[in-house]
């Protein structure tokens, strides 16, 4: 392969980012041991690292990329915003024209009555906001003691202090000192893995009551939200059983809490609507958004609120905010990543043909060996690893230890497809061609081909 020549060669490219760069859910001394992969460039679904090796990339950077890789339009906006006009603050009663028109069409966007943005710089950021209107909300409403917002275990919503209380992934509770106060966490609708004997639709139930159970012990005077992702992403890709929102909407609405909806990742299109909340029929008071926003081209996080609570909050001096709360130049990035989406009827593909496609050809997965469940929901795929899928077993010793050969497996077969646990994910751009998803399941097809021959080579296709 032809090395690139505008950069430093991989050798000393992987020595400098051992010597200096710490990354992020990264054991750094094992990496630098190992070598970082250098991603050099991208067009469409495609990535090129360092020493020439391309990927199709089956998780769209982290979620991200919804309209693909080198979009010249999007450059060309961005450099012109930063010619005019390149940093501004909202702060001290001022204001900008990218940062307006933004909310304005977030506004335009969003179901019901979200009417109302606060801008951040990521969806951590967004949903640390989030604790702070819901608590503000009902302090002003003449009930600080209404404090208490309830999550899910294995939820992701950020890795900040206040946004990793909120999710409920332990390893990151077991260090920071997390969660903050008064943040309670009930179980997942993750019928694969704890379903047991119940149908999906009795454990959808299950679950969903939890929250009631949880707003009786906790007192309903004390219980202020409760937030989910349509979807759980880094999860796993936790598609919920049909009967889980209505049931989480019906107890919202009856003890009066407030709902947020994180469409971090299932926001702009990904279930194959604008919003997962559209998907599921959820009605939220507050959306968290990131990621699709500016399909990652630039930073930016948003908190869009209904009317009832952006009254009481505009009533009051907020003393909350970021310096880079609805920078200009990402906010003109988000603007033009939105026309992207909307002139190019992108979503409207994905619902009437992307993720039908996806579906047909990622459930054929199903049939191989190595794998449990093969589902879909828009343009997100979740497989379920099983020495045993008839018994939906897992793997005799450590989880995700077979998740990781896969992933490797990939990797070395073009493939960027991500596991959690023993579960593999994908998250493709949503622009993926036909042509391209058939590549997608073929590689995918032969990594698992790969896994599972080490598998049984070394004797690890055994139940826990």
């Amino acid at each position: 392969m032809t090395l690139i020549a505008n950069h430093p060669p991989t050798a000393e490219l992987q020595a400098l980012d051992a010597a200096h760069h710490m990354h992020p859910f990264t054991h750094n001394d094992e990496l630098a041991e190992k070598g970082a992969r250098v991603i050099t460039r991208a067009r469409g679904v495609t990535l090129t690292d360092s020493d020439g090796n391309e990927y199709l990339d089956a998780m769209a950077g982290l979620w991200c990329v919804n309209i693909g890789y080198g979009r010249d339009e999007i450059a060309e906006v961005a450099a012109r915003q930063m010619r005019e006009l390149p940093y501004y603050n909202t702060f001290f009663q001022t204001s900008h024209v990218p940062g307006i028109a933004l909310a304005a069409k977030l506004a335009e966007l969003a179901p019901g009555d979200l009417n109302h943005v606060f801008f951040a710089g990521s969806g951590s950021e967004a949903n640390d906001t989030n604790i702070r209107l819901v608590r503000t909300y009902w302090a002003q409403k003449g009930q600080p003691e209404k404090n208490i917002i309830i999550s899910r275990k294995n939820a992701y919503h950020g890795s900040s202090m206040g946004s990793a209380s909120l999710g409920g992934m332990t390893p990151m509770h077991e260090q920071g000192g997390l969660p903050i106060p008064d943040v309670h966490h009930i179980d997942q609708p993750h019928w694969w893995d704890e379903g047991g004997e119940m149908s999906r639709e009795e454990f959808g139930l299950e679950r969903a009551r939890q929250l009631e159970k949880a707003i009786q012990e906790l007192g309903p005077d004390r219980v202020a939200a409760f937030i989910g992702e349509p979807v759980q992403g880094a999860g796993g890709v936790v598609i919920p059983p049909d009967s889980y929102w209505p049931e989480i909407q019906r107890i919202c609405d009856e003890y009066g809490i407030l709902l947020i909806a994180d469409e971090v990742i299932c926001g702009f299109g990904r279930t194959g609507k604008w919003f997962g909340s559209q998907t599921y029929g959820i009605r939220p008071h507050i959306m968290t958004l990131a990621k699709g926003l500016s399909s990652g081209y630039a930073p930016i996080g948003a908190s869009v609120v209904c009317e009832e609570v952006a009254a009481v909050i505009d009533a009051c001096e907020f003393n909350h905010g970021y310096t880079y709360s609805g920078h200009p130049v990402t906010a003109a990035v988000a603007l033009e990543n939105l026309r992207i989406l909307e002139e190019e009827n992108i979503v409207d593909r994905v619902a009437e043909h992307a993720a039908p496609y996806l579906g047909e050809k990622w459930a054929g997965l199903a049939d191989h060996p190595l794998v449990g469940e093969a589902r879909t929901i828009g343009m997100m795929g979740t497989i379920a690893l099983t020495p045993d899928a008839s018994a939906r077993a897992k793997f005799a010793g450590n989880a995700g230890d077979v998740g990781l050969i896969c992933r490797e497996n990939c990797f070395q077969n073009g493939l960027v497809m991500r596991h959690v646990g023993d579960r593999m994910i994908i998250s493709p751009p949503l622009v993926i061609t036909d042509a391209e998803i058939d590549t997608l399941v073929e590689r995918a097809w032969t990594a698992l081909d790969l896994t599972h021959a080490k598998l049984k080579a070394d004797g690890l296709m055994k139940s826990a």
